[in-house]
């Protein structure tokens, strides 16, 4: 059809809006209105996203439920064509109204799905019914050090967290979270490690994954070469490091910029890897647990480079509006 809004109607209250373009046939996975169904091509092109290998062909991915979108929605007025499309069932447009009026500002289409169809959409066991097809970032860690902040060679990265081989969606959105919590600059994956955009993890990222580069590199060793390079101080985080993280952070080796290095929980870092980094660093367990998982570890290392970037920010004991508990 020649006219892009032709086709479209507002459902009840929701501010919602079916568009019937770009659809098989007037009946092939649409219901009476033009809200599509799990039988639709373009939700069933959508659902293809939940696999990494489609993701990587098409050069998108999605983003679930309300926190994810809204923070998707935001990146598009900073950023046009993060978001591509926006699925939403009746239900969801009608408690996320805002999230949908705000995609509708930007100029971001805004389709009607049925329940099915949004659960086709969802790898979680309970589907939010909204959901943001994205354009996935391709960043190298060539582009990371060329343009991070239009700094050169990388001069203006201060904080990097570097995982290494990490294989949990889980662990790898929260340690995206935690970094964007800290005032990180960059999120490096580096080796085999898990997809960034895998479902769960930009679940996990709670929207992060919005806010800062996500890099990817082939080779730890080279990578961790590459950091050095650029200025940073690269530091691996292991159980079996001499110098413990107290330590670090009173003789001022946290104070310069630094790259830190996570590894799997299960494996941590590899031998060839922490012997590439200038310094191996470890939480000191003053308890009886063997360990920590790689969340708790990474937002203590993390917050620690924060605070030695931060000399006297929260002196006066007041913890500022942004600073929230849990959640």
């Amino acid at each position: 059809m020649s006219d892009p809004t032709a086709g479209r109607r507002r459902a009840s209250g929701a501010g919602v809006t079916a568009d019937l373009g770009d659809v098989d046939g007037p009946a092939e996975g649409v219901e009476a209105g033009g809200v599509l169904t799990e039988r639709s091509s373009r939700v069933q092109a959508a659902h293809r996203l939940l696999r990494r290998s489609r993701r990587t062909q098409a050069g998108e991915f999605l983003a679930e439920g309300a926190q994810a979108v809204r923070e998707a929605v935001a990146a598009e007025r900073e950023t046009p064509g993060t978001v591509r499309e926006l699925y939403v069932t009746a239900d969801a447009g009608t408690r996320h109204v805002t999230i949908v009026r705000a995609a509708f500002a930007v100029g971001v289409p805004v389709t009607q799905v049925t329940d099915r169809a949004a659960a086709a959409l969802s790898d979680s066991v309970q589907p939010q019914g909204i959901v943001a097809r994205c354009a996935l970032p391709d960043r190298s860690l060539d582009e990371l050090l060329r343009t991070a902040d239009g700094g050169a060679d990388g001069g203006s990265l201060r904080l990097v967290a570097v995982l290494v081989q990490t294989n949990d969606p889980g662990n790898a959105g929260a340690v995206i979270r935690l970094a964007d919590a800290a005032g990180a600059d960059a999120v490096l994956f580096a080796g085999d490690a898990v997809d960034p955009f895998n479902p769960k993890a930009v679940r996990a990222s709670a929207g992060s994954i919005f806010h800062l580069p996500v890099a990817a590199a082939g080779d730890p060793v080279d990578a961790v070469r590459r950091l050095s390079d650029a200025g940073l101080s690269v530091l691996a985080t292991t159980g079996a490091a001499g110098l413990d993280l107290p330590t670090a952070e009173a003789d001022g080796i946290l104070d310069l910029p630094t790259a830190w290095l996570f590894g799997s929980e299960a494996h941590g870092l590899p031998d060839d890897v922490v012997a590439a980094a200038d310094e191996s660093v470890r939480v000191p367990i003053y308890g009886r647990a063997e360990s920590l998982n790689l969340a708790t570890a990474a937002a203590l290392f993390l917050y620690a480079s924060a605070r030695a970037h931060r000399p006297g920010a929260g002196a006066s004991g007041d913890p500022g509006p942004e600073t929230v508990a849990g959640g």
